[in-house]
Parts: C-alpha cells; structure tokens; sequence
C-alpha cells in the first residue's frame, strides 16, 4: 500500500502512536514543508549572490565548496533521516540548509550561462507540484497498483541509467543520452522530467495513508523532508532540459 519509488518512503514508513499521543496532520506537514522551504532559500541565496559575484568577477574559488559540502553533507543527512524518521525535526532542517547550498550554486552556474533560466525553472517546478497536488485532491489523479508499478519500475531504470554515467565519467567517457541537446538527450530529459513529476503522486498517497493511520506527530518533519527531495530532483531535472533547449538556440 506505501509502494513508491522515493527511497524515503517505504513500507514501514508510516506506523500508528499510541492511543493519546500526537498524530500527524495535513495542516502539519504544510507547516514544516514551508519551514523547510523557508531554510533552504536562507543558503540559497547565500550561495546564490556568492557564486554569481566570483563568476562576475572570474574566480570560481570557493564554488566547489558549496557543490561538495552542500551534496556531501545533505546525502549523509538524508541517509541519516531515512533510517532514523524519529530524529527528522533535526535532520530535516539540516538537510534543507545543505541543500541550499548545493542548489544555489548550481543554480548560479546555470543562470550565468543563460540568463532567467532559474526563474522558469523554479516556476516551473512549482506549477507542477501545485497542478499534481490539485489533480490529486480532486481525484483526477490517483497512485493505483499499476501506477506504482509502473513509476517505481521507470525511477529505478533512470537510477542505473545514472549510476552507469557515475561510473563512466572516472574514465572521461560521457554518455550522450543525459548531456547532449540533441533529440535523444531532449527526449530522455523530458521523459525524467515526467517520472519525477509522477513521483510528486506517490508522495501523496503515502503522506495520505500515513495520516489516515495516525502516524506520529514527527512524521510531519519526515513527510515534507521526501517532498522535497522530490522536488529537488525534479527541479534539477527541469534545470538541465531547459538548459539544453536553450543551448540549441
């Protein structure tokens, strides 16, 4: 029933409390969603105006920095999370300051090479998560058996299809389907777009099932940590496709 392709929902993600105590709330998990938005942003623009200035200027210094330590520090809190769901109203918010650090670099680099990018892709972003969830309230949309089959089953073929690429470039060999703007590397971007997005539905339904058997009052933190991570991902995919319409220009 809690079938999803994120890696931080699982079947055991959600487990009802004792009788009395505190369960977690639609109204919650919006409220910790917006405090973890809110500390991503912080970095974010922090990183942002930092990485830009050193661009401005022809220093890229420091910049690594904030890619390593921001990806570095947020897998191993994300790690940490999963295993340790009781420690996320910690972990989570870490986990958004470190991605903010990660993203409003990237996000710079991609901005300097091609001006308001960013800004269509956070819209974006956005207005995909917002139609999906609308989508998925009114009932238009609905994670069924197959729907999960199916999207779990395309995430983990797009997991190897990058694990391949990892390991490929220690030995300076691209693969030409995730970095080329051709048709094919056009193509297979959209179709990650897609599966990411469909991801966003998953989401949902395991938060939903997760509120209607009363899980605990932490999982609020949990819940809206593996929705944003989801959006990271699909915000980083939006980011490269646009990239590479843009570069056929």
């Amino acid at each position: 029933m809690f079938k999803s392709s994120n890696p931080t929902f699982r079947r055991d993600t959600y487990a009802p409390v004792a009788h009395g105590q505190e369960t977690m709330s639609y109204a919650g998990v919006t409220n910790k969603g917006l405090i973890l938005f809110a500390l991503l942003m912080m970095t974010f623009i922090y990183t942002w105006n930092s990485t830009m200035q050193s661009l401005a200027a022809g220093v890229q210094q420091g910049m690594g920095m904030f890619v390593i330590g921001g990806g570095i520090g947020g897998f191993i809190l994300a790690i940490i999370t999963i295993f340790k769901k009781e420690w996320s109203p910690i972990t989570a918010p870490l986990y958004a300051l470190c991605e903010g650090l990660l993203l409003g670099s990237i996000s710079a680099l991609y901005e300097f090479q091609f001006q308001g990018l960013v800004f269509n892709a956070v819209t974006i972003t956005f207005g995909v998560f917002i139609s999906l969830l609308l989508m998925y309230r009114w009932g238009f949309i609905r994670a069924t058996g197959t729907f999960k089959k199916v999207v779990f089953g395309a995430t983990a073929a797009i997991g190897l299809v990058y694990l391949a690429s990892f390991v490929l470039s220690f030995f300076s060999i691209q693969m030409p389907l995730i970095h080329s703007n051709g048709i094919m590397g056009i193509g297979f971007s959209l179709v990650v777009v897609t599966i990411a997005a469909l991801n966003l539905v998953l989401d949902f339904d395991s938060i939903e099932n997760g509120i209607k058997m009363k899980a605990p009052k932490y999982m609020e933190w949990y819940s809206s940590f593996a929705l944003l991570v989801t959006l990271i991902w699909l915000y980083l995919e939006i980011l490269r496709l646009l990239s590479k319409l843009r570069s056929r220009d």
